[in-house]
């Protein structure tokens, strides 16, 4: 089934319990990112991490071990409960595994979530989410932020919002990608309190642009250039910027580079680039290529369970810590 509009807010928030599974894709990695994590959290609640009821996996993983998305899903946990199992960044050449995996799926199994980059109608892991029976596909576009999910961000933080404020938080919400529109509306929530939102303190808590930081510093690791990440790092983290976030937008930036090494070439990246991104998302293609690159997302994904774990691990450290792995890689011969 493939789901659309309202229909996506709606399952989100209350998926069927006895859902096999779901594909979330798109372009915009952390808007990807957020709703899986929504879903994974609405199919098997907060603690499922912990009680080892969720099975992290990579799309690299699935096309190395082509058993191993079955075998997680018909694995019997030690804890009672629903269990999901997460496969991340899958692409055509990793699509295979899970396809067979989910068409070997039965009721009693785990619920199998995937994420992908910008499918193609084409696409064989579409087609495979959009004709089961039990499962679901969910495309999402850079478009902004629907009604529905501004209301229920707003009601996730417990604001309340005079009608001038409220307007302010629309216009946040209609420049801002999701996960920065949550960051400032948490941070909107610390500063108000227990009392009424103003639209000062929305004005006061919208962010700086940071992109081009965050770019920066990504880029960095991209070409290899290891003594530049540290200052940067000190200037994002001067700006309150999460290493969850940092972590997402370098997966998004490596997926992208992958999709082209297996792909089309720089061409096939969607969003397109133009200009000097374009001619370093090139240099970085031709210094990097599909097996560093699938070595760089595993090492991604493994920081991102790091940074939604219990670790203690002050955050920021650990992604600049991979940011520098990273950037070491790709002066690797």
């Amino acid at each position: 089934m493939n789901l659309r509009g309202a229909a996506v807010a709606k399952f989100l928030a209350k998926p069927d319990p006895a859902t096999a599974g779901a594909l979330i894709y798109g372009a915009d990695a952390m808007r990807v990112a957020l709703k899986r994590q929504d879903l994974i959290a609405a199919l098997a609640g907060p603690s499922a991490d912990e009680e080892m009821r969720l099975t992290r996996l990579s799309g690299a993983e699935a096309k190395s071990d082509p058993t191993v998305v079955l075998d997680a899903l018909k694995a019997v946990g030690f804890f009672p409960g629903p269990r999901v199992v997460f496969v991340d960044g899958v692409t055509e050449l990793q699509a295979g595994p899970v396809i067979a995996a989910l068409e070997d799926w039965v009721p009693g199994d785990a619920a199998l979530i995937v994420t992908g980059g910008a499918l193609k109608k084409t696409s064989k892991l579409r087609k495979a989410f959009e004709g089961h029976k039990s499962a679901v596909a969910i495309g999402l576009y850079d478009d902004p932020m629907g009604r529905e999910e501004i209301e229920a961000a707003i009601a996730a933080e417990g604001l309340q919002l005079t009608p001038e404020a409220r307007r302010g938080v629309d216009a946040l919400a209609a420049t801002l990608d999701p996960g920065d529109f949550r960051q400032t509306l948490a941070k909107i929530a610390l500063y108000a309190g227990d009392e009424a939102v103003t639209p000062e303190a929305v004005s006061l808590m919208a962010p700086a642009t940071i992109d081009a930081d965050t770019d920066e510093v990504i880029a960095a690791a991209a070409d290899g250039r290891a003594a530049a990440i540290g200052p940067l790092m000190q200037r994002l983290n001067g700006q309150g910027v999460a290493a969850v976030t940092l972590v997402i937008f370098a997966t998004r930036h490596f997926q992208q580079l992958h999709a082209a090494a297996v792909g089309g070439g720089i061409g096939s990246i969607r969003p397109p680039l133009f200009g000097p991104r374009r001619d370093a998302a090139e240099r970085q293609l031709r210094q990097w290529g599909a097996r560093k690159l699938e070595a760089a997302l595993d090492l991604l994904m493994e920081t991102d369970l790091t940074l939604r774990s219990s670790s203690r691990a002050p955050q920021m450290a650990v992604i600049e810590r991979a940011l520098i792995r990273l950037a070491m890689m790709a002066g690797a011969r």
